[in-house]
């Protein structure tokens, strides 16, 4: 009975005209669907009494459950948004390094809620070291390092390669070089990621190799604190090509240069999980997305 709600408002207002404006409908056609109810039910639900309409008793029974129908519409909707309520977001929790954070983690976030915008994303910070006993207690879903990790009961998907470069302010001394080699770096003002990160022991390793002594100012967990420094105390550092976004070095005013002997020394970003992520439909799409954004060469 599809006309049963504008019967309800005739009665409600005691007039076909009121009634059609509130409807916005016209009277004409307010008459016919009364009309089409009357048919339907086989009763008459109101008389005419001059210009006023009397409801009848049929009219009556039919005004009440009208009413019920609009509890029971009310109470439905209720019930449904109690439901929708109670349901549990989706979520997911990423373990980072803090460089891998401020780098990579945005990108992957963004082509993630693109498709999913519901799903509540928190990120814990630390090193890698710090990481991989999180994936593994499970006090993360998913862990983003910058590091190609083998440890029992974890799995690791690598994303990209990538290697250091030498970053200069303008006017530094080495931006005009013709070339520049791994010596070069001996003796030089730097400011570097502090100790314990995953490319400082990278650094370390390789100035280790090659007997290099830069002479380093600053050490300093954050990439973006490093990039506002280099260009504030005029020195050189050190810092993973993936970091290195066309507008950063624009809007700081960097030059990169690019060393043989660091092109050679690759680390692979990755993500890490355990095997009960099949168990976690939002942290396996969210896996998913990040394969298939690099995969097309989304870094």
């Amino acid at each position: 009975m599809e006309n049963i709600d504008i019967f309800a408002k005739v009665v409600e207002l005691e007039s076909l005209n009121k009634a059609s404006q509130a409807l916005n409908i016209s009277q004409p056609a307010l008459s016919r669907k009364i009309q089409r109810l009357e048919e339907e039910l086989g009763v008459a639900l109101f008389t005419r009494k001059g210009k006023r309409l009397e409801i009848t008793r049929a009219g009556q029974i039919c005004y009440e459950y009208a009413l019920e129908q609009k509890h029971l519409e009310r109470k439905l909707h209720r019930s449904i948004e109690e439901f929708k309520t109670s349901i549990k977001p989706a979520s997911i929790t990423i373990g980072a390094s803090l460089t891998t954070l401020q780098s990579t983690l945005p990108d992957l976030i963004t082509i993630y809620t693109k498709n999913y915008p519901n799903t509540d994303i928190k990120a814990i910070t630390g090193k890698t070291h710090e990481i991989v006993p999180m994936v593994k207690d499970r006090k993360v879903d998913i862990g983003l390092v910058a590091s190609k990790i083998e440890h029992p009961g974890l799995k690791c998907v690598p994303l990209f390669d990538d290697h250091l470069c030498l970053v200069l302010p303008l006017g530094h001394p080495y931006v005009d070089k013709a070339s520049i080699d791994i010596a070069g770096l001996h003796e030089l003002p730097m400011i570097l990621f502090s100790r314990g990160t995953w490319y400082r022991v990278l650094m370390d390793e390789m100035f280790h190799r090659y007997e290099i002594q830069p002479d380093v100012k600053m050490e300093i967990d954050s990439f973006e604190a490093i990039i506002r420094l280099v260009s504030t105390c005029k020195t050189a550092t050190l810092l993973p090509e993936s970091y290195l976004r066309s507008n950063l070095i624009k809007d700081n005013e960097l030059v990169v240069r690019f060393i043989p002997a660091l092109e050679q020394m690759t680390r692979t970003t990755s993500l890490l999980f355990t095997e009960e992520v099949v168990h976690h439909p939002s942290a396996q799409q969210f896996i998913e997305k990040a394969k298939d954004y690099f995969n097309r060469g989304g870094n």
